[in-house]
């Protein structure tokens, strides 16, 4: 059974960063703005919604912390399989501290929008 899951586990995390960024984006403010405030948008000086270049700004930085993630998930399924089932080195308990991290970045800016 723990071999089993320590196989799955790097494509588990990887399926649920996809299950994240798959998640439908909010339409709209979600109440936050007052009845006499309008939605409006800033143009910037070339001529592009500073709303737009945010969300593919921020779609560019999933990408990368996906790519990163599943990296972190091959590394640690290599050193899951390189260890005894005693013994975890911490380099390998630091890479489910990154990996961590990273799956909560994603999911904050996966949220934000």
């Amino acid at each position: 059974m723990n071999i089993r899951f320590r196989r799955c586990l790097p494509v588990l995390l990887l399926l649920a960063c996809v299950t994240l960024s798959a998640v439908p984006q909010r339409g709209g403010t979600g109440g936050r703005r007052g009845p006499g405030e309008e939605d409006q948008d800033v143009i910037l000086p070339n001529g592009k919604s500073q709303r737009d270049e945010i969300a593919k700004a921020e779609h560019q930085q999933n990408l990368k912390d996906a790519a990163e993630l599943a990296d972190l998930a091959d590394q640690l399924k290599i050193d899951l399989e390189k260890n005894d089932r005693y013994v975890v080195s911490m380099g390998t308990i630091k890479k489910t501290d990154d990996i961590e991290k990273l799956v909560k970045r994603i999911r904050a800016r996966l949220r934000h929008n």
